[in-house]
């Protein structure tokens, strides 16, 4: 999936792609937990490392979604203007590659309030990785349901290599050119890890990052894989639909060597360039692991592509949207919920009718 990702950036940065008007309005799917949901943004700044893109100090856009206490306030923006502007422009049908008709991205309804006060107490964190081409804000449906569950979810744009970010100031840093495509997968995973590794010394003091998890799409589940071999803080990862192969086909570590805590693998429908790696971390990972497969799925099934795409008239796959969103959830819901607040519901112990779409792989 990174693959066919790269491809698409490159052909973006040679044209401007830009698509038909239209004027629907997106709402993002209302979250399945108890908690109302609070959303902040950090500029993180990271004096002591040199920028690996484009020198000077590294500087990062954090989102954080929380369970927050009840409350009037404003609705947190999905992708604030200037980002916007850049992802209707030339990401949804350039890098993504989605054939949707212009939107208003800026203004898609969320179900989070800016800046609510937390609801007080510990609790467990959860790290969203993007795909290769894809904002933080494109698993926002995942980090609010997640959020009304209990978790602070922290998602990360990894400035230069994510397709905009949109910083204090209204200044938009785009991403670079990739140029040789094995090269540039390699230099930028191994930012991502780094990035990680940064926010969560950063964000030490004010949550508990002694024991996180981690998920993440495409190229962030690859992310995920990395970071948890990395960092013992990451205990328990989630990859949606991303290679554990380089993209000259060699084993990434984690493949090669598997790993040391639970990594739920989720995957999409039909023919997939992701089985050699899945297939050799399976078989070098002795501790929990699992494979699934979403029938009627989409790579972009796993992002907020799941809910937005059909509201504008543009199918996605065949799963209906609404049980598209539905089983994610409960999936990812149970994952961390076992591996974190030590929660078994066994819904990952096997096949379940109330989910009959979500298929187990065998060994």
């Amino acid at each position: 999936m990174i693959r066919r990702t790269f491809v698409l950036a490159v052909a973006v940065l040679l044209a401007s792609v830009v698509p038909a008007s239209a004027a629907t309005d997106l709402v993002l799917p209302r979250p399945t937990g108890p908690y109302r949901v609070g959303q902040t943004e950090l500029h993180l700044v990271d004096a002591s490392r040199t920028d690996p893109w484009r020198g000077g100090p590294r500087e990062l856009m954090v989102s954080l979604h929380y369970p927050a206490l009840p409350g009037p306030g404003r609705a947190a923006p999905y992708m604030l203007p200037g980002a916007a502007a850049h992802f209707d422009a030339v990401t949804a049908n350039g890098l993504l590659g989605l054939g949707v008709p212009s939107a208003d991205w800026a203004g898609v309804r969320t179900n989070a309030r800016r800046d609510a006060v937390p609801l007080p107490g510990r609790r467990p964190v959860v790290v969203y990785s993007p795909g290769l081409g894809e904002p933080r804000t494109w698993g926002t449906a995942t980090a609010e349901d997640l959020a009304s569950r209990g978790y602070v979810v922290i998602s990360i744009d990894h400035t230069w290599e994510s397709p905009e970010v949109e910083f204090p100031d209204g200044s938009v840093r785009t991403m670079v050119d990739p140029g040789d495509p094995d090269a540039f997968l390699r230099k930028a995973l191994d930012v991502r890890v780094a990035d990680t590794r940064f926010v969560l010394d950063a964000l030490a003091g004010r949550l508990d990052v002694s024991r996180v998890g981690m998920i993440g799409h495409s190229m962030g589940g690859a992310a995920a894989a990395l970071t948890m071999a990395a960092d013992p803080r990451v205990v328990a990862g989630v990859n949606l639909d991303g290679n554990l192969t380089w993209f000259d086909g060699s084993l990434m570590p984690p493949a090669a060597e598997g790993l040391r805590g639970p990594f739920l693998l989720v995957g999409k429908d039909g023919e997939t360039d992701t089985g050699p790696g899945w297939k050799a971390f399976r078989a070098a990972t002795h501790g929990w692991t699992a494979q699934l497969r979403l029938l009627g799925s989409e790579h972009a099934t796993f992002t907020d592509a799941a809910a937005l795409v059909p509201q504008l008239g543009v199918p996605l796959g065949t799963l209906d949207p609404a049980t598209a969103v539905r089983t994610q959830r409960a999936y990812v819901a149970s994952f961390f919920d076992r591996w974190l607040r030590d929660r078994n519901d066994h819904l990952l112990d096997g096949p379940s009718p109330r989910y009959p779409e979500m298929v187990f792989v065998g060994e």
